[in-house]
């Protein structure tokens, strides 16, 4: 064994065992309730904006709100290490987690989006730099993207991920598969988280679709400012059919996913 090949072992088991520190677990969990505080201010707010009121019912927005609030700092530095732990777990996860390529991509892509967040945070805090909205956001990657040779046809991909994605958070949520890492021992108490996971990511693939295909839209007209994020999408569902009713029920959902986090918390398995 070379002395490359022997270092590189110890890393990998220094690594290992940093991931299954109990202190990254208990971090973690901060995480989680920290993930369900965003969800319910973006839930909170897409009630406000059912009912006739305003605001940007997003992440961005979010953690501004958190930042405006008593002990606002102090808490979004909680928010942001328990974030920052739950990407370094999901990174662990990808490299020595489950072996199915889905379940590491999965597991990617939720460590870049915990990433992002602890980003906004700590740019906030540290050099009160607003992050953009999640409708800039997604113009601004449209617009990227209709530069680029063949663009049309890359945000048409981009629109089809993202349907795909909200298709995939409904079928977790008919199907229940979220729970397959939850401990929740009491079968009453299961019933009830079980029953709030289900409204939640149901709610998260409905905003998934619209946004998707609003942005498919965005693609066949080749105008990047129909694209949307969380905040476009959830506004176009009050645009639906359905009225303001369909916008008021995705809230509630988010609501309802929030609480989930919380129950996340508690019982995910890290």
């Amino acid at each position: 064994m070379t002395t490359a090949h022997r270092a590189g072992r110890r890393f990998e088991g220094a690594a290992r065992r940093a991931a299954d520190h109990p202190v990254l677990e208990k971090l973690a969990k901060v995480g989680f309730a920290a993930r369900g505080v965003l969800y319910a201010i973006i839930g909170l707010v897409a009630l406000q904006i059912a009912f006739g009121g305003g605001g940007e019912a997003d992440k961005s927005s979010a953690i501004h709100i958190v930042r405006d609030s008593p002990l606002g700092d102090t808490l979004l530095w909680v928010m942001a290490v328990g974030l920052a732990a739950l990407a370094i777990w999901q990174v662990s996860e990808a490299v020595w987690g489950r072996p199915e390529v889905r379940d590491r991509v999965e597991a990617v892509a939720r460590a870049v989006v915990y990433a992002a967040l602890v980003y906004s945070m700590v740019a906030l805090l540290t050099r009160n730099k607003a992050a953009s909205s999640s409708d800039d956001q997604s113009q601004d990657a449209t617009k990227a993207l209709f530069e680029l040779p063949g663009g049309q046809f890359l945000v048409g991909l981009m629109a089809l991920a993202v349907i795909a994605l909200g298709v995939f958070w409904i079928r977790e949520g008919w199907t229940g598969k979220f729970m397959r890492d939850m401990h929740v021992t009491e079968a009453r108490t299961r019933g009830v988280v079980v029953k709030l996971g289900k409204a939640g990511y149901l709610a998260r693939g409905v905003i998934a679709l619209a946004a998707g295909a609003l942005i498919g839209q965005a693609a066949l007209t080749y105008d990047p400012d129909k694209a949307v994020g969380i905040d476009g999408a959830l506004k176009a569902l009050a645009d639906t059919p359905a009225g303001p009713w369909l916008l008021v029920l995705v809230a509630i959902g988010l609501v309802l996913f929030a609480a989930y986090c919380f129950a996340e918390a508690r019982w995910h398995r890290v």
